[in-house]
């Protein structure tokens, strides 16, 4: 697995040391697509009935925030991170910039501003991030989501990111990074679809932890993860009948799919590598609805706000420029979720489009 902001480690080659570096650049999100003002809460939720994986002693906690479309309304934008886990962040990838950096990138949604009401319900979305990253990297695609018309959930599991912060200060640090992935795959897969089926008890159950939940339809809910985040997605779409549809951007499959255990809406989005042998093994045994999509010149971490942020720090985000690579997450998870949630046809996912010519359909899932 790449480790967050690997790429950054190679921040402005060959530049000379100056006594006192420049300062960075304000950090942005791009703006989200859709017609709805977004606005964002933080949960912090206690699951009373089960240990914690990493530490057997504490119960299990976890911080979620929620996107979704709101009433427009005067409201402080909110933070992208807290300054806690901005720092973790940066001191655990070596980088040369201010601690508190990521707590200063300015995002577009407004903090704790009315949900938008609706008749039937907005669709829930749930996010799950890669390893050692935390909730707020896929925050663009999670705020340009909620603007079409989702709410989104994204999901913090502490001791399996360099920082999650909770409301007391408190900060559970990354003992899940000390381990190799492959060897506590099933233990961080098992718990990440544990973690998402509490996350909906307390969303969509009869005493919710959350005011606007009345706006959410519980008959319409999607899972998408990246990396480990991904085959977390695909583990819960299989394990919790809740969960309608699912994406999995570029996560190995790490426990292998039963054959015919798939048969609800899964699109796979990869970077562009070397076929993954957990897709190819797999992909057989998907029986419901599918598509295996390749984007070209595409990394591991072009599917989180990474190489945006990197972007404006001054790297090179490689092939695709950096705002062409969230556009394209963007515009294909939303058509997928519209597609299986909403059932609105959508084209995008039927066969290639010249609009989008470094995505491919994969020969192995034809």
């Amino acid at each position: 697995m790449l480790l967050v902001w690997a790429l950054l480690a190679a921040l402005l080659p060959g530049a000379p040391v100056a006594a006192q570096p420049p300062a960075p650049p304000a950090l942005h999100l791009p703006t989200p697509t859709g017609a709805y003002p977004v606005g964002t809460t933080w949960l912090h939720l206690t699951d009373a009935a089960r240990s914690d994986p990493w530490r057997p002693e504490s119960r299990r906690e976890l911080m979620v925030s929620l996107w979704y479309p709101a009433v427009a309304a005067p409201g402080a934008r909110a933070p992208y991170t807290t300054a806690a886990v901005s720092a973790r962040i940066i001191a655990a990838e070596g980088l040369p910039l201010p601690p508190d950096l990521l707590a200063t990138v300015r995002t577009s949604a407004r903090r704790d501003v009315p949900v938008r009401p609706v008749a039937r319900g907005w669709p829930l979305v749930v996010l799950s991030p890669g390893f050692s990253l935390s909730r707020e990297s896929l925050t663009g695609l999670a705020e340009d989501l909620a603007s079409r018309g989702y709410v989104v959930a994204g999901v913090d599991h502490p001791y399996e990111a360099w920082g999650v912060e909770f409301p007391d200060g408190r900060v559970a640090d990354c003992l899940a990074c000390e381990l190799s992935v492959p060897d506590t795959a099933a233990r961080l897969i098992e718990g990440r679809a544990a973690d998402v089926a509490f996350l909906l008890d307390r969303l969509t159950g009869p005493r919710p932890a959350w005011q606007g939940a009345r706006f959410i339809d519980p008959t319409r809910i999607g899972m998408v993860g990246h990396s480990i985040g991904g085959a977390s997605a695909t583990h819960a779409l299989r394990a919790d009948r809740r969960i309608d549809a699912a994406v999995n951007l570029d996560g190995t499959l790490f426990l292998p799919i039963p054959a015919g255990a798939v048969t609800k809406p899964f699109l796979l989005i990869g970077s562009d590598r070397p076929t993954d042998a957990s897709w190819l093994r797999d992909w057989p045994g998907l029986t419901g609805w599918k598509r295996w999509l390749t984007v070209t010149g595409s990394g591991h971490l072009s599917f989180t706000d990474r190489p945006i942020l990197g972007a404006q720090l001054g790297m090179d985000p490689g092939v695709i420029p950096a705002d062409r690579q969230m556009l394209v997450t963007r515009e294909y998870v939303a058509a997928f979720l519209d597609q299986h949630l909403r059932h609105r046809p959508r084209p995008l996912l039927a066969a290639p489009n010249e609009a989008y010519p470094e995505v491919l359909f994969c020969d192995a899932a034809a």
